[in-house]
Formats: structure tokens, C-alpha cells, sequence
């Protein structure tokens, strides 16, 4: 019978040697083997055997990755100093390019799209990046995939948070909305007066062929004034009102 201490010897170098050639796999896993150095496969998901010593397992995520851009200072086309963050969804799509071609496919598509963001922002002007904003996001989105496809990572969408203007330019910018919403103002107020002038005139024109219509405004005139007045008003009676009951 062993000792003590021997069985305690066999027991880890078991549990070492079970660890290190068994492996479960999630649904979302892959495992890209490497038997003595060279590729050997992706394997997964569920249960996964190895040979202990002599293949060697990595495993990957095939998840969507949320990976926030941090804020970049930019300088746009029309020499406007802005600060820009963005947010980046991708997933690894081919386990075995993204170990084998870049080191660190996580590490490599941060600075990549740190460099797009800067790249693509400061080739449009800002009016651009803040009207056009969804045009920007599927430009920044199909550099990053195009350079990322070697290393076997598809990049679905990219979105822009945040655009940080100077304080000069945010009030540059708040005084031209207010003076275009002022103009605005000034064009439909314009048209309503135009609008009542043509209606006037047309008005105008039909009392003047029925001078009875005259008469009937100015009586409806000054029902309203009674009735919105309570005092004494003193008005002149038109002739013409007075010319029916003189004629008979």
C-alpha cells in the first residue's frame, strides 16, 4: 500500500492530466487545436479530448463583441477641433484566422477602429458628421470589416455616441438656428399677410358691385363692438344707409 503523501502525488498529477486534455465547450466556444506547434483544427462545442503534452486548445468566444471607441480628437475638413466616440459590434466568425493571423484580434480591432474614426471624421466637414451621421457609421463600419476579414472577424455595425463641439462653435451654431427659425418666422408671418391682402382685395371687389354688402359689414361691425364693450359709442351714419328710406 502507498503512502499518504504518494496518493496525494497521483491524485493531482490525475486531476493535472485531466485538466489538460479535457475540456467542455459552450455553445458559443470554439477550440482551435495545436498539436506541437502546428494548427490542427477547430473543434466544439461540448465535450473535447486532447492528447496531453502534444496538442494544446485555445479557446474563443464567437459572441457579438460590444467594444467602446474611445473619444478621439478630430480635426474635420473644415478645420473644426471636435472630440468623437463611437461604439463597435463585432463577432470572430473563423476561430482559426483570428488566432493564427493577428495576436490579439481584440487588442488589433480597437486600434484599428481608433484609427478609422480619427481617418474617416477628418475627411468631412462637420455639418456632415452631424447631419449625415448614418452615412458616416456605414462608411466607418466597411473600412473596419474590409481589414478585418483576413483575421476572421466580422464587423456589424458601428455607431457614433457622441460629437463634442467647442463651446465658440456651439454658440456659433445655436445663434444661426435661432436667426433660421427667426427667418422662418418672418417668411410665414409675410405669406399669412399676404395671403389676407389677396383675400381683401377679392373682398373688396365683390362689396363693390353690391353696395348692400357695405352696409350689412358695417351693422355687423358695430354688433360686435356692443357686444364686446359694455359703454357708450358714438358713430356716424352713413348716407348711403339713409338713402333707401329717403328715396321712399
Amino acid at each position: 500500500m502507498l503512502p499518504v503523501p504518494a496518493w496525494i502525488l497521483l491524485v493531482v498529477a490525475v486531476v493535472a492530466l485531466l485538466k489538460s486534455s479535457v475540456f467542455i465547450l459552450k455553445e458559443y466556444e470554439r477550440g482551435v487545436v495545436f498539436m506541437l506547434g502546428r494548427l490542427n483544427g477547430v473543434r466544439g462545442p461540448g465535450l473535447i479530448l486532447v492528447i496531453p503534452f502534444v496538442e494544446k486548445l485555445v479557446r474563443v468566444d464567437q459572441r457579438t463583441v460590444t467594444m467602446d471607441i474611445p473619444t478621439q480628437d478630430v480635426i474635420t475638413k473644415d478645420n473644426v477641433s471636435i472630440k468623437v466616440n463611437a461604439v463597435l459590434y463585432f463577432r470572430v466568425v473563423e476561430p482559426a484566422k483570428a488566432i493564427v493571423q493577428v495576436e490579439n484580434f481584440l487588442y488589433a480591432t480597437s486600434q484599428l477602429a481608433q484609427t478609422t474614426l480619427r481617418s474617416v471624421c477628418g475627411e468631412a466637414e462637420l455639418d456632415d458628421l452631424l447631419s449625415q451621421r448614418e452615412q458616416i457609421n456605414i462608411r466607418i463600419q466597411e473600412i473596419i470589416d474590409s481589414r478585418t476579414e483576413p483575421w476572421g472577424v466580422k464587423v456589424t455595425t458601428v455607431e457614433v455616441k457622441h460629437i463634442d463641439l467647442p463651446q465658440e462653435m456651439q454658440r456659433a451654431m445655436a445663434k444661426q438656428a435661432e436667426a433660421e427659425r427667426e427667418r422662418r418666422a418672418k417668411i410665414i408671418q409675410a405669406e399669412g399677410e399676404f395671403q389676407a391682402a389677396d383675400k381683401l382685395t377679392a373682398a373688396a371687389g365683390i362689396m363693390e358691385g353690391h353696395p348692400g354688402t357695405m352696409q350689412l359689414r358695417y351693422l355687423e361691425t358695430l354688433r360686435h363692438i356692443a357686444t364686446e364693450h359694455n359703454s357708450t359709442i358714438l358713430f356716424p351714419l352713413p348716407i348711403d344707409l339713409m338713402q333707401t328710406f329717403i328715396k321712399k
